[in-house]
């Protein structure tokens, strides 16, 4: 059987600021967030299947992403639970997200992955992960370097 990859891209606004950090993003400030989703399988085969020719169908995958990443994320504050004031400002705003590590670009793409492998239908493999932070920068994720 053949391989197939299938990526999906999505789009967010989200906000963050980097507690201690040494420079500009200690502030808070946002960005326009792409994320770029790629799995992997074989096509389905079964004549008689919605699905037949399909990895994955982009729309399962979107909900999937939607739900569980874009729902939480855009629009949100995210800051690392170890900022002063966290915890009152998620009591003020509602969309603030307080996680467990500092929200760089990189460690937003771990927790990514952490979220997503679970989710997938057993048969489709997490392959890489892209988030860009801007237009000329981004963290990426490729399950073979793990």
């Amino acid at each position: 059987m053949t391989v197939i990859r299938v990526t999906k891209e999505f789009k967010f606004e989200m906000a963050h600021a980097l507690t201690n950090y040494d420079g500009k993003c200690k502030y808070i400030h946002g960005h326009s967030y792409v994320l770029k989703i790629t799995v992997s399988g074989q096509p389905n085969r079964q004549q008689n299947n919605p699905k037949v020719g399909m990895v994955i169908d982009f729309g399962d995958l979107k909900k999937i992403v939607n739900d569980n990443i874009i729902e939480p994320f855009d629009h949100a504050l995210v800051l690392s639970k170890n900022a002063k004031l966290a915890a009152n400002l998620k009591q003020e705003y509602q969309k603030v997200e307080i996680v467990d590590y500092q929200p760089t670009c990189e460690n937003l793409v771990i927790h990514f992955i952490e979220i997503l492998q679970p989710l997938l239908p057993e048969n489709i493999v997490l392959h890489h992960l892209r988030l860009n932070e801007t237009a000329t920068s981004y963290a990426e994720w490729f399950a073979d370097d793990n």
